[in-house]
Order: structure tokens, then C-alpha cells, then sequence
């Protein structure tokens, strides 16, 4: 057996109507992917209108892209660096105090490859409190960022990462604990 595209169908995926989808896509690239529009609150404002649950002290830098804002919940004070691509076709919940580096991607989206017509599958994200997922690193759907765990510059989360600990590489794993000293 081999795969044929011909018969792929995402059908069942409906993820808002048409012209809220055409009306985001806009809004997206004017406001969010835009590198000359650095007000974050204004980004804020336009994500909170179209559907997004955002907590006061969010930082949201320039040139990001989110896929469906209605499908995204942030945390009070919690980053997102530049370049970063929320790529929601399925839930993407950001707790408190998340750190969202340059180039991160969380991917909700996927394809099932042992499947003839390659099915769409779709997976939340969950990013608990003090997670901090590094520049140029990829969270599959499906993955849990547990509390204030760490996942490194440059690595892939397709599975859970545990709390406190600081996770490395392709697939990440757990390399040490992850220490925050309180006595600043």
C-alpha cells in the first residue's frame, strides 16, 4: 500500500467560518507578523477581539504569527519573543510566567503517515506556570510543558516534559534538574 493524496480530507476539521478566518488572516499579517508594528498592546487588543484570553503583563514582541487566536489562552506576565509561530489548529493553553523565545513553534497540527490519505491530527499544547521554551525549538501537539520545566535552544518536545527539570536535543530529553534561587 502506498499513500495517495488524492484522498485526503480535513472535512471534519472546522476550526471558524470563512470570513473570520479571512478576517484573522488580515489582522495577522498587518498587526502580528508586521515588523514595523512593535505595540504590543495593540497586538493584545486585536488578539482579545478575535477571540484569545490574555492575562495582564503579557509581552508579545514583533513579527509573531498565530494561526486561530480563538484556540490560544496566555497567562498574566508571560513573553512571547520574536519570530515565535503559534501554529494552533488545536487548543494552546500559556500559563503565568512562560517565557516564549525568538523562533519557538508550538505545532498543534500533524499527519497520520501510517495513514493511506495522510489524516490531518489535531493536538493541544499546554505550557504550565514558568515554563521556558527556548529560541528555535519546536512543542508537537499533544505535549505538556509541565511547571517550570525547561526545554533548550534548538530542541523538539513530541512528548511530555516533567516539572523543574531542563529538557535538550531531537527528541528532548531530560539532561538535569532545573534550580531557581530565591535569594535575589
Amino acid at each position: 500500500m502506498s499513500v495517495d493524496l488524492s484522498t485526503f480530507s480535513n472535512n471534519w476539521y472546522q476550526p471558524g467560518g470563512f470570513i473570520k478566518r479571512g478576517a484573522w488572516y488580515i489582522c495577522n499579517i498587518v498587526f502580528l507578523k508586521n515588523s514595523l508594528n512593535p505595540s504590543g498592546k495593540l497586538k493584545i487588543f486585536i488578539l482579545k477581539l478575535f477571540g484569545a484570553k490574555i492575562g495582564n503583563n503579557v509581552v508579545i514582541k514583533q513579527s509573531i504569527n498565530i494561526k486561530y487566536p480563538w484556540f490560544l489562552e496566555i497567562g498574566d506576565n508571560t513573553w512571547i519573543g520574536e519570530e515565535a509561530w503559534i501554529d494552533n489548529l488545536g487548543m494552546v493553553k500559556i500559563g503565568a510566567n512562560v517565557c516564549i523565545s525568538q523562533g519557538a513553534l508550538l505545532l498543534c497540527g500533524n499527519h497520520n503517515y501510517k495513514s493511506k490519505s495522510f489524516d490531518l491530527m489535531v493536538g493541544e499544547i499546554i505550557l504550565e506556570d514558568g515554563a521556558w521554551i527556548g529560541a528555535k525549538t519546536v512543542v508537537t501537539g499533544g505535549v505538556r510543558v509541565a511547571s517550570h520545566a525547561v526545554l533548550s535552544a534548538g530542541s523538539i518536545a513530541n512528548s511530555n516534559l516533567e516539572p523543574y527539570k531542563i529538557y535538550q536535543g531531537n527528541p528532548a530529553i531530560a539532561i538535569r534538574d532545573r534550580k531557581i534561587d530565591n535569594n535575589e
